[in-house]
Protein backbone atom coordinates (compact mmCIF):
# COMPACT_ATOMS: atom_id res chain seq x y z
CA UNK A 1 0.00 0.00 0.00
CA UNK A 2 1.47 3.10 -1.24
CA UNK A 3 2.00 5.86 1.43
CA UNK A 4 0.55 9.69 1.59
CA UNK A 5 0.89 12.88 3.03
CA UNK A 6 -2.71 13.84 3.88
CA UNK A 7 -4.71 12.87 6.88
CA UNK A 8 -7.80 12.11 7.86
CA UNK A 9 -9.96 14.93 8.87
CA UNK A 10 -11.88 14.25 12.19
CA UNK A 11 -15.28 14.91 10.07
CA UNK A 12 -15.72 12.42 7.15
CA UNK A 13 -17.67 13.92 3.89
CA UNK A 14 -20.54 11.74 2.69
CA UNK A 15 -21.71 11.65 -0.75
CA UNK A 16 -24.95 9.41 -1.28
CA UNK A 17 -26.26 9.79 -4.26
CA UNK A 18 -29.13 7.26 -3.73
CA UNK A 19 -30.21 8.88 -0.80
CA UNK A 20 -32.60 11.84 -2.39
CA UNK A 21 -34.40 12.79 0.63
CA UNK A 22 -31.35 13.55 2.21
CA UNK A 23 -28.46 16.45 0.51
CA UNK A 24 -26.05 15.14 -0.92
CA UNK A 25 -23.30 16.33 1.51
CA UNK A 26 -23.62 15.41 4.97
CA UNK A 27 -21.00 15.53 7.57
CA UNK A 28 -20.88 12.80 9.73
CA UNK A 29 -18.98 13.22 12.86
CA UNK A 30 -16.98 10.43 14.28
CA UNK A 31 -18.64 9.03 17.60
CA UNK A 32 -19.95 5.90 19.95
CA UNK A 33 -18.61 3.08 20.06
CA UNK A 34 -15.49 1.82 18.66
CA UNK A 35 -14.50 -1.72 18.02
CA UNK A 36 -11.13 -3.14 18.63
CA UNK A 37 -9.44 -4.57 15.98
CA UNK A 38 -8.00 -7.87 16.32
CA UNK A 39 -5.03 -8.86 13.96
CA UNK A 40 -6.10 -8.82 10.43
CA UNK A 41 -5.71 -12.65 9.25
CA UNK A 42 -5.96 -13.26 5.42
CA UNK A 43 -8.36 -16.67 5.30
CA UNK A 44 -7.15 -19.40 3.70
CA UNK A 45 -8.93 -21.10 1.10
CA UNK A 46 -11.69 -22.55 3.34
CA UNK A 47 -12.59 -19.47 4.53
CA UNK A 48 -13.77 -18.82 7.93
CA UNK A 49 -17.10 -19.56 9.33
CA UNK A 50 -19.80 -16.95 11.07
CA UNK A 51 -20.70 -16.71 14.43
CA UNK A 52 -18.66 -16.90 17.52
CA UNK A 53 -16.57 -19.76 16.63
CA UNK A 54 -12.61 -19.01 16.41
CA UNK A 55 -11.81 -19.45 12.89
CA UNK A 56 -8.76 -21.66 12.02
CA UNK A 57 -5.41 -20.30 11.42
CA UNK A 58 -4.30 -19.99 7.89
CA UNK A 59 -1.57 -22.45 6.50
CA UNK A 60 -0.78 -20.08 4.09
CA UNK A 61 -1.13 -16.30 2.78
CA UNK A 62 -3.43 -15.92 -0.67
CA UNK A 63 -2.06 -12.90 -2.64
CA UNK A 64 -5.32 -10.97 -3.31
CA UNK A 65 -6.77 -7.37 -3.49
CA UNK A 66 -9.28 -8.60 -0.57
CA UNK A 67 -8.44 -8.33 3.02
CA UNK A 68 -10.64 -10.08 5.83
CA UNK A 69 -10.99 -8.39 9.16
CA UNK A 70 -11.63 -10.07 12.48
CA UNK A 71 -13.44 -7.98 15.07
CA UNK A 72 -14.53 -8.38 18.65
CA UNK A 73 -15.94 -11.72 17.93
CA UNK A 74 -17.79 -11.44 15.44
CA UNK A 75 -16.61 -10.98 11.59
CA UNK A 76 -17.02 -7.65 9.58
CA UNK A 77 -15.75 -8.22 6.30
CA UNK A 78 -13.75 -6.02 4.77
CA UNK A 79 -12.79 -6.27 0.44
CA UNK A 80 -10.15 -3.90 -0.63
CA UNK A 81 -10.82 -3.35 -4.65
CA UNK A 82 -7.98 -1.99 -6.35
CA UNK A 83 -10.46 0.07 -9.19
CA UNK A 84 -7.39 1.81 -10.56
CA UNK A 85 -3.82 2.84 -9.64
CA UNK A 86 -5.08 5.82 -7.49
CA UNK A 87 -8.71 4.19 -6.83
CA UNK A 88 -10.06 1.55 -4.07
CA UNK A 89 -13.16 0.57 -3.38
CA UNK A 90 -13.84 -0.46 0.50
CA UNK A 91 -16.62 -3.31 1.03
CA UNK A 92 -17.56 -3.56 4.46
CA UNK A 93 -19.72 -6.04 5.80
CA UNK A 94 -21.01 -6.53 9.24
CA UNK A 95 -23.63 -8.18 11.29
CA UNK A 96 -26.31 -7.57 12.99
CA UNK A 97 -24.52 -8.22 16.60
CA UNK A 98 -21.86 -5.79 15.91
CA UNK A 99 -24.68 -3.19 14.79
CA UNK A 100 -27.13 -3.27 17.72
CA UNK A 101 -24.68 -1.17 19.65
CA UNK A 102 -25.11 1.74 17.10
CA UNK A 103 -28.51 1.45 16.92
CA UNK A 104 -28.80 1.46 20.61
CA UNK A 105 -27.24 4.41 21.04
CA UNK A 106 -29.34 6.19 17.84
CA UNK A 107 -32.91 5.02 19.90
CA UNK A 108 -31.54 6.89 22.77
CA UNK A 109 -30.52 10.30 20.77
CA UNK A 110 -33.80 9.72 18.84
CA UNK A 111 -36.07 9.00 21.91
CA UNK A 112 -35.01 12.93 23.01
CA UNK A 113 -36.46 14.36 20.44
CA UNK A 114 -39.82 12.45 20.05
CA UNK A 115 -43.21 13.14 21.73
CA UNK A 116 -45.45 10.02 22.16
CA UNK A 117 -48.81 10.50 23.51
CA UNK A 118 -49.12 9.72 27.31
CA UNK A 119 -45.28 10.65 28.10
CA UNK A 120 -43.66 13.60 28.50
CA UNK A 121 -41.35 14.42 25.52
CA UNK A 122 -37.92 12.17 26.36
CA UNK A 123 -39.51 9.95 28.32
CA UNK A 124 -40.94 7.09 26.30
CA UNK A 125 -39.69 3.58 27.16
CA UNK A 126 -36.90 2.91 24.64
CA UNK A 127 -39.11 -0.42 23.75
CA UNK A 128 -42.15 1.66 22.04
CA UNK A 129 -39.97 3.98 20.58
CA UNK A 130 -38.16 0.64 18.74
CA UNK A 131 -41.66 -0.55 17.88
CA UNK A 132 -42.72 2.81 16.30
CA UNK A 133 -40.16 4.32 14.80
CA UNK A 134 -36.91 1.39 15.05
CA UNK A 135 -36.53 1.21 10.89
CA UNK A 136 -36.58 4.72 10.60
CA UNK A 137 -34.15 5.07 13.09
CA UNK A 138 -31.69 2.31 12.11
CA UNK A 139 -32.13 3.68 8.73
CA UNK A 140 -30.95 7.31 9.29
CA UNK A 141 -28.17 5.81 11.34
CA UNK A 142 -26.77 4.02 8.78
CA UNK A 143 -24.24 6.46 7.32
CA UNK A 144 -22.73 7.37 10.45
CA UNK A 145 -22.33 3.88 11.09
CA UNK A 146 -20.88 3.30 7.82
CA UNK A 147 -18.08 6.50 8.58
CA UNK A 148 -17.59 4.63 12.27
CA UNK A 149 -16.56 1.39 10.47
CA UNK A 150 -14.82 3.17 7.90
CA UNK A 151 -12.42 5.26 9.86
CA UNK A 152 -11.62 2.41 12.46
CA UNK A 153 -10.40 0.07 9.08
CA UNK A 154 -8.23 2.99 8.03
CA UNK A 155 -6.85 3.37 10.86
CA UNK A 156 -6.07 -0.12 11.71
CA UNK A 157 -5.26 -1.45 8.14
CA UNK A 158 -3.23 1.91 7.57
CA UNK A 159 -5.01 2.48 4.40
CA UNK A 160 -4.10 6.40 3.72
CA UNK A 161 -6.98 7.60 1.89
CA UNK A 162 -6.09 11.09 0.34
CA UNK A 163 -9.23 13.34 -0.35
CA UNK A 164 -12.55 12.74 0.04
CA UNK A 165 -14.21 9.16 0.53
CA UNK A 166 -17.23 8.84 -1.25
CA UNK A 167 -20.15 6.63 -0.09
CA UNK A 168 -21.37 4.59 -3.47
CA UNK A 169 -23.34 1.64 -2.11
CA UNK A 170 -25.19 0.73 0.70
CA UNK A 171 -27.37 -2.62 1.38
CA UNK A 172 -29.30 -3.40 4.92
CA UNK A 173 -32.02 -5.48 5.75
CA UNK A 174 -33.48 -5.32 9.39
CA UNK A 175 -32.09 -7.58 11.37
CA UNK A 176 -29.67 -9.10 9.22
CA UNK A 177 -25.83 -7.77 8.44
CA UNK A 178 -25.38 -4.45 6.45
CA UNK A 179 -23.15 -3.90 3.35
CA UNK A 180 -21.91 -0.76 2.08
CA UNK A 181 -19.76 0.24 -0.21
CA UNK A 182 -16.78 3.37 -0.21
CA UNK A 183 -14.61 4.28 -2.74
CA UNK A 184 -11.40 6.57 -1.45
CA UNK A 185 -8.12 7.72 -3.48
CA UNK A 186 -4.59 7.32 -2.50
CA UNK A 187 -1.54 8.80 -3.28
CA UNK A 188 -0.13 7.89 -6.10
CA UNK A 189 3.58 6.19 -6.86
CA UNK A 190 5.72 9.13 -8.29
CA UNK A 191 8.86 8.09 -9.54
CA UNK A 192 11.43 10.55 -9.82
CA UNK A 193 13.21 11.31 -12.85
CA UNK A 194 16.59 12.94 -13.23
CA UNK A 195 15.27 16.67 -12.54
CA UNK A 196 18.70 17.99 -12.21
CA UNK A 197 19.88 20.11 -15.06
CA UNK A 198 16.51 20.97 -17.11
CA UNK A 199 16.76 23.83 -19.79
CA UNK A 200 14.38 26.63 -18.69
CA UNK A 201 14.34 30.34 -20.43
CA UNK A 202 14.07 33.25 -18.51
CA UNK A 203 12.57 36.42 -19.65
CA UNK A 204 14.59 39.67 -19.59
CA UNK A 205 12.52 43.00 -20.46
CA UNK A 206 14.80 46.25 -20.36
CA UNK A 207 12.86 49.44 -19.42
CA UNK A 208 12.95 52.18 -22.05
CA UNK A 209 12.02 55.55 -21.69
CA UNK A 210 8.88 55.48 -24.28
CA UNK A 211 7.18 53.65 -21.13
CA UNK A 212 7.59 55.73 -18.47
CA UNK A 213 6.33 58.45 -20.38
CA UNK A 214 3.63 56.27 -21.15
CA UNK A 215 3.07 55.40 -17.29
CA UNK A 216 3.53 59.87 -16.80
CA UNK A 217 0.56 60.32 -19.40
CA UNK A 218 -1.47 57.71 -17.62
CA UNK A 219 -1.16 59.96 -14.46
CA UNK A 220 -1.92 62.97 -16.17
CA UNK A 221 -5.32 61.57 -17.57
CA UNK A 222 -6.05 60.47 -14.44
CA UNK A 223 -5.96 64.32 -12.88
CA UNK A 224 -7.27 65.87 -16.46
CA UNK A 225 -10.60 67.84 -16.90
CA UNK A 226 -13.33 67.74 -19.50
CA UNK A 227 -14.93 70.68 -20.67
CA UNK A 228 -18.32 70.18 -23.16
CA UNK A 229 -18.09 71.26 -26.92
CA UNK A 230 -20.26 71.04 -30.01
CA UNK A 231 -17.47 69.13 -32.58
CA UNK A 232 -13.92 67.15 -32.08
CA UNK A 233 -11.09 69.13 -32.74
CA UNK A 234 -8.30 66.45 -32.23
CA UNK A 235 -7.90 63.42 -30.38
CA UNK A 236 -7.75 64.42 -26.97
CA UNK A 237 -12.02 64.62 -26.68
CA UNK A 238 -13.98 61.95 -25.40
CA UNK A 239 -16.97 61.13 -27.45
CA UNK A 240 -20.25 59.67 -26.22
CA UNK A 241 -22.23 57.72 -28.80
CA UNK A 242 -25.19 55.13 -28.73
CA UNK A 243 -24.04 52.37 -31.04
CA UNK A 244 -26.31 50.45 -33.30
CA UNK A 245 -25.01 47.23 -34.80
CA UNK A 246 -26.86 47.22 -38.48
CA UNK A 247 -27.03 44.74 -41.79
CA UNK A 248 -25.34 44.92 -45.05
CA UNK A 249 -28.70 47.29 -46.00
CA UNK A 250 -28.04 50.02 -43.29
CA UNK A 251 -30.88 48.54 -41.23
CA UNK A 252 -31.01 48.17 -37.54
CA UNK A 253 -30.60 45.07 -35.98
CA UNK A 254 -33.14 44.65 -33.26
CA UNK A 255 -31.81 43.99 -29.77
CA UNK A 256 -28.01 45.10 -31.26
CA UNK A 257 -28.19 48.53 -29.50
CA UNK A 258 -25.63 50.08 -27.25
CA UNK A 259 -26.38 53.36 -25.25
CA UNK A 260 -24.03 55.84 -24.06
CA UNK A 261 -20.84 54.37 -24.93
CA UNK A 262 -17.88 56.68 -24.08
CA UNK A 263 -15.10 56.64 -26.43
CA UNK A 264 -11.93 58.64 -25.90
CA UNK A 265 -10.00 59.36 -28.97
CA UNK A 266 -6.77 59.71 -27.56
CA UNK A 267 -7.23 56.06 -25.96
CA UNK A 268 -4.28 53.70 -27.82
CA UNK A 269 -6.39 50.59 -27.14
CA UNK A 270 -9.48 52.42 -29.30
CA UNK A 271 -9.03 50.99 -32.67
CA UNK A 272 -8.26 53.00 -35.53
CA UNK A 273 -11.59 52.99 -37.39
CA UNK A 274 -13.59 54.70 -34.69
CA UNK A 275 -11.06 56.92 -34.11
CA UNK A 276 -11.12 57.48 -38.08
CA UNK A 277 -14.92 58.24 -38.16
CA UNK A 278 -15.29 60.51 -35.04
CA UNK A 279 -12.40 63.06 -35.45
CA UNK A 280 -14.59 65.44 -37.57
CA UNK A 281 -17.85 64.58 -35.59
CA UNK A 282 -20.18 66.80 -34.04
CA UNK A 283 -23.13 66.48 -31.34
CA UNK A 284 -26.13 65.08 -33.05
CA UNK A 285 -23.81 63.54 -36.11
CA UNK A 286 -24.56 60.04 -37.26
CA UNK A 287 -21.16 58.36 -38.42
CA UNK A 288 -20.59 54.65 -40.27
CA UNK A 289 -18.12 52.63 -38.77
CA UNK A 290 -17.41 49.04 -40.61
CA UNK A 291 -14.23 46.65 -40.09
CA UNK A 292 -13.14 43.56 -39.45
CA UNK A 293 -12.41 42.89 -35.81
CA UNK A 294 -9.29 40.70 -34.86
CA UNK A 295 -8.84 39.10 -31.17
CA UNK A 296 -6.45 36.25 -30.93
CA UNK A 297 -7.55 33.82 -33.38
CA UNK A 298 -11.45 35.39 -33.60
CA UNK A 299 -12.59 37.27 -36.27
CA UNK A 300 -16.08 39.02 -36.98
CA UNK A 301 -17.57 42.09 -38.80
CA UNK A 302 -17.93 44.98 -36.91
CA UNK A 303 -20.86 47.70 -38.90
CA UNK A 304 -22.03 49.94 -36.15
CA UNK A 305 -23.89 53.25 -37.19
CA UNK A 306 -23.04 55.77 -34.37
CA UNK A 307 -25.02 58.41 -33.09
CA UNK A 308 -22.92 61.14 -30.89
CA UNK A 309 -24.73 62.56 -28.18
CA UNK A 310 -22.19 64.19 -26.36
CA UNK A 311 -18.64 65.67 -27.24
CA UNK A 312 -15.79 66.20 -24.13
CA UNK A 313 -12.61 68.39 -24.81
CA UNK A 314 -9.72 66.69 -22.56
CA UNK A 315 -7.77 68.87 -20.94
CA UNK A 316 -4.22 67.39 -19.03
CA UNK A 317 -2.73 69.47 -15.78
CA UNK A 318 0.79 70.28 -16.91
CA UNK A 319 3.58 68.08 -15.84
CA UNK A 320 5.36 70.60 -13.28
CA UNK A 321 7.13 70.18 -9.99
CA UNK A 322 3.84 71.06 -8.41
CA UNK A 323 2.05 68.36 -10.21
CA UNK A 324 4.23 65.55 -8.95
CA UNK A 325 3.83 66.64 -5.45
CA UNK A 326 0.30 66.87 -5.92
CA UNK A 327 0.16 63.23 -7.26
CA UNK A 328 2.66 61.50 -4.78
CA UNK A 329 1.27 63.28 -1.68
CA UNK A 330 4.57 64.71 -0.99
CA UNK A 331 6.90 62.06 -1.32
CA UNK A 332 8.17 63.22 -4.63
CA UNK A 333 9.03 66.60 -5.51
CA UNK A 334 10.57 67.18 -8.95
CA UNK A 335 9.38 65.87 -12.20
CA UNK A 336 13.03 63.85 -12.28
CA UNK A 337 12.08 62.30 -9.21
CA UNK A 338 9.09 61.25 -10.74
CA UNK A 339 10.87 59.76 -13.45
CA UNK A 340 13.21 58.01 -11.76
CA UNK A 341 10.61 56.39 -9.54
CA UNK A 342 8.23 54.96 -12.69
CA UNK A 343 11.49 53.46 -13.49
CA UNK A 344 12.12 51.71 -10.23
CA UNK A 345 9.15 50.03 -9.93
CA UNK A 346 8.89 49.79 -13.88
CA UNK A 347 12.43 47.44 -13.32
CA UNK A 348 10.74 45.99 -9.90
CA UNK A 349 7.38 44.61 -12.15
CA UNK A 350 9.54 43.25 -15.10
CA UNK A 351 11.55 41.48 -12.27
CA UNK A 352 8.99 39.91 -10.73
CA UNK A 353 6.98 39.06 -13.88
CA UNK A 354 10.72 37.35 -14.99
CA UNK A 355 11.00 35.50 -11.87
CA UNK A 356 7.58 34.36 -12.12
CA UNK A 357 7.52 33.23 -15.73
CA UNK A 358 11.13 30.98 -14.99
CA UNK A 359 9.36 29.42 -12.24
CA UNK A 360 6.37 28.54 -13.83
CA UNK A 361 8.81 27.36 -16.81
CA UNK A 362 11.10 25.00 -14.42
CA UNK A 363 7.04 23.91 -12.98
CA UNK A 364 5.86 22.87 -16.49
CA UNK A 365 8.60 20.73 -17.43
CA UNK A 366 8.66 19.09 -14.37
CA UNK A 367 5.23 17.75 -14.56
CA UNK A 368 6.22 16.78 -18.31
CA UNK A 369 9.26 14.54 -16.81
CA UNK A 370 6.65 12.73 -14.24
CA UNK A 371 4.01 11.15 -15.61
CA UNK A 372 1.44 9.83 -13.13
CA UNK A 373 -2.23 9.29 -12.77
CA UNK A 374 -3.79 11.83 -10.33
CA UNK A 375 -6.62 10.95 -7.64
CA UNK A 376 -10.30 12.32 -8.93
CA UNK A 377 -10.56 13.64 -5.55
CA UNK A 378 -7.66 15.99 -5.71
CA UNK A 379 -8.28 17.87 -9.11
CA UNK A 380 -12.09 18.17 -7.49
CA UNK A 381 -10.41 19.77 -4.59
CA UNK A 382 -8.61 22.12 -6.81
CA UNK A 383 -11.66 22.84 -8.97
CA UNK A 384 -13.86 23.75 -6.06
CA UNK A 385 -11.29 26.51 -4.38
CA UNK A 386 -11.20 27.64 -7.75
CA UNK A 387 -14.73 27.91 -7.48
CA UNK A 388 -14.39 29.48 -4.17
CA UNK A 389 -12.24 32.04 -5.58
CA UNK A 390 -14.68 33.08 -8.13
CA UNK A 391 -17.08 33.35 -5.55
CA UNK A 392 -15.15 36.06 -3.10
CA UNK A 393 -14.54 37.94 -6.93
CA UNK A 394 -18.35 38.91 -6.31
CA UNK A 395 -19.30 41.58 -4.39
CA UNK A 396 -22.15 39.57 -2.54
CA UNK A 397 -19.43 36.56 -2.32
CA UNK A 398 -22.27 34.96 -4.63
CA UNK A 399 -22.16 33.57 -8.17
CA UNK A 400 -24.78 34.55 -10.66
CA UNK A 401 -27.98 31.95 -10.29
CA UNK A 402 -27.50 31.07 -13.79
CA UNK A 403 -23.98 30.30 -13.14
CA UNK A 404 -23.21 26.94 -15.44
CA UNK A 405 -21.01 24.49 -12.77
CA UNK A 406 -20.51 21.82 -15.44
CA UNK A 407 -19.07 24.05 -17.80
CA UNK A 408 -17.05 26.31 -15.39
CA UNK A 409 -15.42 22.61 -14.28
CA UNK A 410 -14.55 21.60 -17.62
CA UNK A 411 -13.35 24.41 -18.95
CA UNK A 412 -10.66 24.65 -15.89
CA UNK A 413 -10.30 20.91 -15.56
CA UNK A 414 -6.60 21.15 -17.58
CA UNK A 415 -5.45 23.38 -14.65
CA UNK A 416 -6.71 21.68 -12.04
CA UNK A 417 -4.80 18.35 -13.23
CA UNK A 418 -1.41 20.11 -13.70
CA UNK A 419 -1.87 22.02 -10.17
CA UNK A 420 -2.67 18.76 -8.53
CA UNK A 421 0.34 16.93 -10.53
CA UNK A 422 2.40 19.76 -8.63
CA UNK A 423 1.16 19.92 -5.36
CA UNK A 424 2.18 15.79 -5.25
CA UNK A 425 4.94 16.27 -7.01
CA UNK A 426 6.24 18.87 -5.10
CA UNK A 427 5.85 16.54 -1.78
CA UNK A 428 8.10 14.41 -3.37
CA UNK A 429 10.62 16.75 -4.46
CA UNK A 430 10.29 18.22 -0.77
CA UNK A 431 11.34 14.91 0.72
CA UNK A 432 14.08 13.60 -1.95
CA UNK A 433 15.46 16.74 -1.18
CA UNK A 434 15.36 16.68 2.29
CA UNK A 435 14.18 20.41 2.66
CA UNK A 436 13.37 21.78 5.94
CA UNK A 437 12.83 24.98 7.65
CA UNK A 438 16.03 25.69 10.12
CA UNK A 439 15.15 28.00 13.02
CA UNK A 440 17.77 29.65 11.68
CA UNK A 441 16.21 30.54 8.85
CA UNK A 442 13.37 31.70 10.70
CA UNK A 443 14.84 33.93 13.04
CA UNK A 444 16.35 35.63 9.54
CA UNK A 445 13.32 36.06 8.47
CA UNK A 446 11.72 37.12 11.46
CA UNK A 447 14.52 40.04 11.92
CA UNK A 448 13.24 41.16 8.26
CA UNK A 449 9.63 41.30 9.16
CA UNK A 450 10.44 42.60 12.40
CA UNK A 451 11.61 45.70 11.21
CA UNK A 452 8.79 46.18 8.55
CA UNK A 453 5.56 45.58 10.66
CA UNK A 454 7.35 46.95 14.22
CA UNK A 455 6.86 43.63 16.05
CA UNK A 456 9.16 41.54 18.24
CA UNK A 457 10.99 38.94 16.60
CA UNK A 458 9.69 36.13 19.09
CA UNK A 459 6.02 36.61 18.39
CA UNK A 460 6.44 36.74 14.30
CA UNK A 461 8.50 33.63 14.72
CA UNK A 462 6.08 31.49 16.69
CA UNK A 463 3.49 32.77 14.99
CA UNK A 464 5.57 31.19 11.86
CA UNK A 465 5.74 28.15 13.40
CA UNK A 466 1.81 28.27 14.70
CA UNK A 467 0.91 28.25 10.88
CA UNK A 468 1.71 24.97 8.75
CA UNK A 469 0.75 26.84 5.64
CA UNK A 470 2.90 29.48 6.37
CA UNK A 471 5.95 26.44 7.36
CA UNK A 472 4.77 24.91 4.16
CA UNK A 473 5.36 28.09 1.99
CA UNK A 474 8.62 28.67 3.69
CA UNK A 475 9.75 25.15 2.22
CA UNK A 476 8.12 25.49 -1.36
CA UNK A 477 10.35 28.30 -1.29
CA UNK A 478 13.11 26.77 -0.43
CA UNK A 479 12.56 23.83 -2.23
CA UNK A 480 12.06 26.12 -5.26
CA UNK A 481 15.21 28.02 -4.71
CA UNK A 482 17.29 24.71 -4.73
CA UNK A 483 15.37 23.99 -8.05
CA UNK A 484 16.51 26.92 -10.18
CA UNK A 485 20.09 26.01 -8.65
CA UNK A 486 19.97 22.64 -10.47
CA UNK A 487 18.20 23.80 -13.83
CA UNK A 488 20.65 25.48 -17.09
CA UNK A 489 18.97 28.54 -17.46
CA UNK A 490 19.16 30.89 -20.42
CA UNK A 491 18.00 34.62 -20.92
CA UNK A 492 15.88 35.57 -23.37
CA UNK A 493 15.03 39.44 -24.30
CA UNK A 494 11.24 40.25 -24.07
CA UNK A 495 10.08 43.14 -25.99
Amino acid sequence: MSEFCFSLNPFLYWKSPWREEKSSQIWAFFHGHVAKLADALALGASGATRGGSTPPVPTRVIKSKYVVLIIKGTFVEVKIQELSEVERELEITATADELQPHFDKAYLEYRKKIEIRGFRKGRAPIDLVKKLYGDLIEQDALESIASVFYKQTVKEKDLKPIGEPTLVDMNYERGKEFRFKIRYDIRPQIKLQNYKGIEIEKPIHKVTDDEVESEILYIRRSKATTTPVDQVTDEECIVTVDAQEVNELNQPIIGKKDENVRLYLADEKLEQPFKEALKNATVGGVYRVQFEHKHGDHTHQVNEQLTVKKIEKVTLPELTDTFVEEVSNGKLHTVDELRNDIWKRLEEYWQEHSDRELKNALVNELIKLHEFQVPESVIRSFLENLVEDLKNSYPDKKLPDNFDYDTYYQQNRPYAIAQAKWALLREELLKAENIMVTDEELEQRAEEDAKRIKIPKDRIINYYKSSEQIMDRFAGEKLMKTLLSYAKIKEVEQK
